[in-house]
């Protein structure tokens, strides 16, 4: 199929050609002249640029080394900019780019194919908080034991360049370059081929919707943003409006750039809903060919998941039925009726949440709200999922947004007993959908995970704090004590894994219970049918609601979860007949039950705990 193709757009940046060569390409549609600003302090050179049309400024030069520092002048200006599309930041957001060649780099994954979407279980992590060191280097000896776990793919939290040091990485405003302070560019080309080494893929979170507000230089090049449009970070970026192609281009470009030079084996895109295109193709399905058509080009298996709050089910619908054709969407609903039914928690949008039919129907449906009317939106919201594979929609219990922006950043271990913990952690694990955990979650972390930043400008940084207390002033969730200053250091050393499992019960049992159901899903042909699902909801014997969950076609799995807490006695209708295969309240993983052996007495096998889960399926599972 032929697609509209962009009548002039050019990779932008410093490229290497032949050789040491470097060809240098910026669009700056607004100036009549650009310079090139070339190396440091007594051997720097001002050089004009050739002016190519449509915009387009180029330059080429031999005997250019890695590392070498440049910068744009636009028009008879004396203040130097970063290229907009820089690969290298080593001094920060404000100072010169430097040159960088992927090329360079020996690669060591040559049979690495990928994760297939039916394999994917997804571990998000933030570079900066998930070690002591917050480096790319200091997540590799952790990779073995992520792999242990059962995961197949980590996702990493935005790494474009951003100011300062730390920050969760939606302030980037380099979307090429990779984040100095972890490491840079060849450090996390490094990450990825290790991990690949020891069979993890590799997602990148990528923020298409806005640029960070400090450092953002990219309106002063051309027509990036449009007054047409308003996103929740201001003016949007123009994917459709005139001379949007370049914009476009720009952005395809770096998806493309992820996979080709770094092997990143996906992305995540953020807050899809607030990429506004009117035009007849859509940039999420005009990037999703490209990316695709770049991993096809590497013998590479490439995953693009949008997240949204929208509920819409053209997402990840195929091109030819109106879709755009991503690989995967983010389910909120999924993680809104777990919290809601564990927590007790009705503020915000968990108003619209808390019965345990609203877990069955994000089993059976995707989508709870697929067009039903939303008392917190005061309208129907969503739509249908027809004819889609469940391993399509990613959902969680936990996740940086839901966690942090909370007030206090507090985890879902800070909230709910570690039953319904292990209980959260079931209902997940044995979703048809794909799995996304949060790092350290698998252990409940209770270190809170509450927004940071490390903004330069004093004016910025008090506009921060006065927002985020207006922000959870009018809304946001109960909490108690005085909201965590996000620009403060401490609030991101409070952020910091504590990798600490082994010498407590608890958390080491509910670790060995991600294990278990992880391996579970690997090997249980019930588990691994993604396509039969069913989940009803059926009064307890006192009257109370259990979720039963029934999964697979020919071999089946059932499921009966107490979502209370208090105990339950199952009625005579659900008596099971399968062996018992496990339960979330064993000993082994921090309850109080002895094993899943005592539930073969049949007194005893219809008695479930406060917030128990219990497997029944073919004793040849186990």
């Amino acid at each position: 199929m032929t697609h509209f193709q962009p009548l002039r757009a050019q990779p932008q940046g410093a490229l290497a050609t032949k050789g040491d060569a470097v060809r240098w390409c910026v669009w700056a549609p607004r100036a009549t002249l650009v310079s090139l600003v070339l190396g440091e302090g007594s051997s720097r050179r001002v050089l004009p640029m050739l002016a190519e049309g449509d915009g387009y400024f180029s330059l080429e030069a031999d005997s250019i080394s890695s590392g070498t520092r440049y910068a744009y002048r636009l028009g008879d200006s004396t203040h130097d900019l970063p290229d907009p599309a820089s690969r290298w930041q080593p001094d920060g957001v404000h100072q010169p780019s430097a040159v960088f060649r992927p090329a360079d780099f020996t690669w060591h994954d040559a049979g690495w194919k990928g994760v297939s979407s039916s394999d994917l279980v997804i571990y998000e992590l933030h570079v900066g908080s998930f070690t002591p060191e917050g480096t790319f280097a200091a997540v590799i000896p952790r990779l073995a034991v992520l792999k242990a776990l059962g995961v197949t793919a980590i996702e990493i939290m935005p790494v474009s360049q951003f100011p300062g040091t730390r920050n969760w990485g939606y302030d980037g405003v380099h979307p090429y370059a990779t984040q100095s302070s972890y490491g840079g560019p060849l450090a996390l080309m490094q990450l990825v081929d290790a991990a690949h080494q020891v069979g993890l893929g590799v997602l990148l979170d990528v923020v298409y919707n806005h640029l960070g507000p400090e450092g953002n230089y990219l309106g002063q090049f051309g027509p990036y943003f449009t007054e047409r449009y308003h996103t929740p970070w201001g003016a949007a970026l123009n994917y459709d409006g005139p001379d949007s192609d370049p914009v476009r281009q720009y952005v395809i470009d770096n998806a493309c750039q992820w996979i080709r030079d770094f092997h990143i084996d996906g992305l995540r895109l953020d807050a899809v809903q607030t990429i506004i295109d009117q035009s007849a193709y859509h940039l999420l399905a005009e990037l999703q060919a490209a990316v695709h058509q770049t991993a096809a080009a590497c013998g590479r298996t490439v995953n693009v998941i949008a997240e949204t709050n929208q509920n819409d089910a053209r997402i990840t619908a195929d091109t030819d039925r109106g879709g755009f054709g991503l690989d995967g969407v983010w389910s909120d609903d999924f993680h809104h009726a777990v919290h809601a039914v564990l927590t007790g928690e009705r503020d915000g949008y968990y108003a619209d949440f808390g019965e345990a039919a609203h877990v069955a129907k994000a089993y059976n449906d995707a989508f709870i709200f697929d067009g039903r009317y939303s008392p917190y939106c005061r309208r129907r919201h969503g739509s249908p999922v027809t004819g889609q594979s469940r391993e399509r929609f990613t959902v969680c219990i936990q996740n940086h947004d839901q966690i942090g922006n909370r007030a206090m950043g507090e985890r879902l271990a800070t909230l709910v007993t570690p039953p319904a913990q292990r209980l959260a952690a079931a209902l997940l694990l044995i979703s048809p959908a794909t799995p996304l955990l949060f790092m350290g979650e698998e252990y409940g972390e209770t270190n809170p995970f509450a927004f940071f930043c490390s903004f330069g400008d004093a004016t910025l940084i008090e506009a921060v704090r006065a927002g985020r207390e207006r922000e959870f002033s009018e809304l946001a969730f109960r909490w108690e004590g005085e909201i965590p200053d996000a620009t403060a250091e401490s609030t991101f050393e409070r952020a910091r894994l504590s990798w600490n499992w082994e010498d407590d019960p608890q958390r080491r049992g509910l670790r060995l219970l991600y294990q278990t159901l992880l391996a579970a899903r690997r090997s249980w042909p019930s588990l691994l049918d993604r396509r039969h699902t069913i989940a009803r909801v059926v009064e307890s014997t006192d009257g109370q609601p259990l979720l039963v969950v029934e999964r697979g076609h020919a071999a089946k799995l059932h499921a009966i979860a107490n979502l209370t807490a208090t105990p339950l006695v199952l009625p005579e209708t659900l008596a099971p007949t399968e062996t018992p295969l496990l339960s979330t309240a064993e000993r082994r993983f921090g309850g109080e039950r002895e094993g899943i052996a005592d539930l073969t007495t049949p007194s005893i096998a219809t008695r479930l705990a406060a917030y128990e889960m219990i497997l029944w399926g073919d004793a040849s599972w186990t």
